[in-house]
C-alpha cells in the first residue's frame, strides 16, 4: 500500500532543509502495509473513481485520508443532521454540522500541524518529469514499477472520451497535453496500441487526425526537441544572451513574472546548447508514430508558427512574430558561428549560474513543477555525475502525490495555504476550548514555516525580492514569498496572539510580525493593488511578448483582488494590535488597496478571481477586504452591487454554482444542470454574511 510520510529526509546526504523538513510530504510504497480490509477499501476507491471519471473529474484525495483516519482510530460519533425540503434550518442542525467538521479536521491534521492535500489538475505536469528522468537514465531507478503503474493509472483515468487529454482534468483535448501524455505512456513501457481501453491507439489517432505533433504549442515544441522527436530548428528562438543585458534594459528577463522568468531560464540554456537526449530505438519509433510526414523530410522552419486550434487561447502578436523572425533569421546563425559563439558560451555560463542560484535558494525544490524537470535536466547536461543533479533527484519526491486516480505531479505543496484557512475556520467554529491541541500544533506549524531570511547573497543582483518574514504556499524550504499566503498566515498568528498561550502556544515574536508586515508593504503597487510574488513591474506591452499560446497574462507580474483583500485584512488587524508601527504608512496602504478593489469591480457587481473559480471566489475576497476597512451594505455602493450579484445568481435549489469556464471566458458562467456547488455556495454565503445582508432565503443552507 501507499503510505504518506511526513517530515522525512534527514538521512539523505543530498537533501538540505531550513527547518528540519517541517511539513515535507512524500509517498512511499510498502508492499507489506495495510490489512486486507484496508487494501480492499483502496481498490474500491480506485474502481469507483474510474467508473465515474466522466461525471466527477477531480479525485477526493481519499488515500491519505483513509490512512490518517485509520491511524488516529477516528470514528465520527456525531450524527449527521438531515433537513428535508420545506423544513427549517435550526441552530441545532447547523451546530451539529460544524461539530462534525471540526471533529473530522482535527483527526486529519498531520503530526507537523498542517493538513496534507493534493495540489494538481493540469495534465502537462507529469510527462516532462518522466521525460527528464528517461533522458538522464534514471526513470526506472527513481520510479519503480509501482510508481509507473500509478502514473499510468492517472493518465488512463483522465483521458477524454475523444481519445485526447485536456490542458487540465475535464478540459477539452489539446495537442500539447495529448502528445505529452502519449509520449509518457510510451516511455513508461506501454506499446503503441496498448494501454487501458487502447489508450495509446486512441491518443495517437487524435494527434494524427489533426496533422501530427508539428502543430503542438511552443512549450510542447521545446520538450519534444529535447526528447528528440522534434527539431530545434522548428522552435521559436529562446536566446540565453538576454541574460547578458543590463537589468535596466527594457526587455531584460528580470522584469518578467517570476514563473515566466524561471521557465525561460533553463529553457534558454537547453535551447542555447541545442541539447537533444539520446536517440534510442523508442525515440525513433516515436518519430514515426507522431508525424504524418517522414521525419527526415519535414521542413522544420515552416512549423515554428504552427499551433493547433485546440491549443490556441492567446494568439501571438505581430510584434512578437517580428521579433522571433528577426532572431531566427539574423541572430541565431551569427551566434552559432565564430567569433560570436564566444558570446553564447558566456551567456550559457551566466544562465547556468542563475539556475544554480535558484536551485540552492529553494533547496532544489525550485519555484514549481514546470521549472523542476527543466532545471534538473540542465544540471545533468552540465555534469551528469555532479552534485547539483543528485540534489535535484532527491527532491523529486516532493512533487509526487498519490490519489485514488493514480500518481500525479503537484505544482508544489499547499501546506501553508491550506493550514492558514483551516485554522481560521476552526477558530470561527467557536469550539476552541475543545480543540486546543489541534490549534497549538497548527499555530506552531505556521510560526516555524515563516521564512526567516532573504534569498542568499546579493539577491537583488539575481533578480530576487525580499522574502524575510513571508510565508510560501507550501513550506519554508520552498523559499518563495507570496503576499496572500503571508497575509493569511499573519492573520492566523495575530488571532492566536489574542488567545491564552496555555491553549495555543506562545505568540509570534514581535520582530517576526514586523518582518511579515514589511513584506506585505513591499508588494503594493502604485494603483493600490497587491501583486503575488514580486512587485509588479514592466509595461503592459510585456504581455504582447507572451510565448505561451494556452496561457494569458504570464509575462509580467500583476495585481490581484484576492491578494489585495488578504493584505488589507492582515494589515487592519495588525494596526489594531500593534499601534504606532508604521501606522500612517499602513493606513495609507489600506486606503489605496480598498480603492483598488472598488475599481476592479465588474459592471454586474462581481469581481474576477484569479486563484479560484472564479467570480464567487473573487467576490467573497473583495467583500471581505472592503468589510475590513469599515465598509458595509449601507455605506458602500460596491458592496451593495456585490450583494446584488450574489442574490441574482442564487439557483433554484438555494445554492450557487459556477462553471470553471468563467475563468477563460471572463464572464460569469453557471454550471450545467440543476444542482449547485458546495464550495461556491459557501463562498456566496460568506460574502453575504460579511456584507451584512441577511434578507435572503435560508434554503441555501440545505446544500451545506
Amino acid at each position: 500500500m501507499w503510505r504518506l510520510k511526513i517530515g522525512e529526509g534527514g538521512n539523505d546526504p543530498y537533501l538540505q532543509s531550513t527547518n528540519n523538513f517541517l511539513g515535507r510530504q512524500t509517498w512511499e510504497f510498502d508492499p507489506n502495509a495495510g490489512t486486507d480490509e484496508e487494501r480492499a477499501e483502496v481498490e474500491e476507491a480506485r474502481l469507483n473513481f474510474y467508473n465515474n471519471r466522466f461525471n466527477v473529474q477531480p479525485s477526493s484525495d481519499l488515500l491519505w485520508r483513509l490512512q490518517f483516519l485509520k491511524e488516529k482510530k477516528m470514528k465520527q460519533t456525531i450524527p449527521q443532521p438531515k433537513i428535508e425540503d420545506g423544513e427549517e434550518v435550526t441552530h441545532e442542525a447547523t451546530t451539529a454540522a460544524v461539530n462534525r467538521s471540526v471533529h473530522l479536521f482535527s483527526a486529519l491534521q498531520s503530526i507537523h500541524g498542517h493538513w496534507p492535500a493534493e495540489n494538481s489538475g493540469p495534465m502537462f505536469f507529469s510527462a516532462p518529469l518522466v521525460m527528464s528522468l528517461y533522458i538522464t537514465g534514471h526513470l526506472n531507478t527513481k520510479f519503480s514499477s509501482e510508481y509507473r503503474k500509478e502514473i499510468l493509472r492517472y493518465i488512463y483515468c483522465h483521458q477524454n472520451e475523444d481519445g485526447g487529454w485536456g490542458l487540465y482534468i475535464g478540459g477539452h483535448s489539446t495537442m500539447f497535453c495529448t502528445a505529452l501524455n502519449y509520449i509518457c505512456m510510451r516511455l513508461l513501457g506501454v506499446g503503441p496500441d496498448g494501454g487501458l481501453n487502447n489508450a495509446c491507439e486512441r491518443g495517437r489517432k487524435w494527434i494524427l487526425d489533426r496533422g501530427g505533433v508539428t502543430t503542438i504549442s511552443s512549450w510542447g515544441k521545446t520538450w519534444l526537441s529535447i526528447l528528440g522527436v522534434y527539431e530545434w530548428s522548428g522552435c521559436q528562438p529562446m536566446p540565453p544572451e538576454f541574460w547578458l543585458f543590463p537589468s535596466y534594459f527594457p526587455i531584460h528577463p528580470a522584469k518578467m513574472f517570476c514563473y515566466c522568468r524561471l521557465t525561460y531560464m533553463p529553457m534558454s540554456y537547453l535551447y542555447g546548447r541545442k541539447f537533444v537526449g539520446p536517440i534510442t530505438p523508442l525515440i525513433s519509433q516515436l518519430r514515426e508514430e507522431l508525424h504524418i510526414e517522414p521525419y527526415n523530410e519535414i521542413d522544420w522552419s515552416t512549423k515554428r508558427h504552427l499551433c493547433a486550434k485546440e491549443d490556441l487561447y492567446y494568439p501571438h502578436t505581430r510584434l512578437q512574430i517580428l521579433l522571433w523572425d528577426s532572431l531566427y533569421i539574423v541572430s541565431e546563425p551569427l551566434l552559432n558561428c565564430w567569433p560570436f559563439n564566444k558570446l553564447r558560451e558566456k551567456a550559457l555560463k551566466i544562465t547556468m549560474d542563475l539556475i544554480h542560484y535558484e536551485d540552492e535558494s529553494s533547496q532544489y525544490i525550485t519555484i514549481g513543477c514546470v521549472e523542476k524537470p527543466l532545471c534538473m535536466l540542465a544540471c545533468w547536461v552540465e555534469d551528469p555525475n555532479g552534485i547539483h543533479f543528485k540534489k535535484h533527484l532527491s527532491r523529486v519526491d516532493d512533487y509526487v502525490w498519490v490519489g485514488e486516480d493514480g500518481i500525479k505531479m503537484q505544482s508544489f505543496g499547499s501546506q501553508v495555504w491550506d493550514a492558514s484557512f483551516i485554522l481560521q475556520a476552526l477558530l470561527a467554529s467557536n469550539l476552541s476550548n475543545e480543540i486546543g491541541p489541534t490549534l497549538m500544533k497548527g499555530h506552531n506549524f505556521l510560526k516555524n514555516s515563516q521564512v526567516r531570511d532573504n534569498p542568499p547573497g546579493d539577491f537583488k543582483k539575481m533578480f530576487r525580492h525580499i522574502s524575510k518574514g513571508s510565508w510560501t504556499f507550501s513550506n519554508r524550504d520552498h523559499g518563495w514569498q507570496l503576499s496572500d499566503c503571508t497575509a493569511e498566515s499573519l492573520k492566523c498568528c495575530l488571532y492566536f496572539s489574542m488567545m491564552a498561550p496555555e491553549m495555543v502556544g506562545e505568540k509570534m515574536e514581535r520582530e517576526h510580525v514586523y518582518d511579515a508586515v514589511n513584506v506585505l508593504l513591499s508588494l503594493q503597487s502604485k494603483n493600490g493593488g497587491f501583486s503575488a510574488w514580486e512587485p509588479a513591474g514592466g509595461g503592459f506591452w510585456w504581455e504582447w511578448l507572451n510565448p505561451v499560446e494556452f496561457l494569458e497574462d504570464i509575462v509580467k507580474e500583476h495585481e490581484y483582488v484576492e491578494c489585495s483583500s488578504a493584505s488589507i485584512q492582515a494589515l487592519v488587524l495588525f494596526n489594531k494590535l500593534y499601534p504606532g508601527h508604521r501606522e500612517q504608512e499602513i493606513e495609507s496602504c489600506i486606503r489605496k488597496a480598498a480603492k483598488y478593489i472598488e475599481d476592479m469591480q465588474y459592471p454586474d457587481g462581481s469581481w474576477y478571481g484569479n486563484w479560484g473559480v472564479c467570480f464567487f471566489y473573487g467576490t467573497w475576497f473583495a467583500l471581505s477586504g472592503l468589510k475590513a476597512v469599515g465598509k458595509n451594505f449601507k455605506n458602500c455602493l460596491a458592496i451593495r452591487k456585490g450583494v446584488d450579484f450574489l442574490l441574482k445568481t442564487q439557483r433554484e435549489d438555494g445554492g450557487w454554482g459556477e462553471s470553471h469556464l468563467s475563468c477563460p471566458k471572463k464572464v460569469y458562467t453557471p454550471i450545467e444542470g440543476k444542482e449547485s456547488n458546495l464550495v461556491n455556495t459557501a463562498q456566496a454565503l460568506m460574502g453575504l454574511i460579511i456584507s451584512g445582508q441577511v434578507c435572503f432565503t435560508f434554503n441555501c443552507l440545505f446544500i451545506l
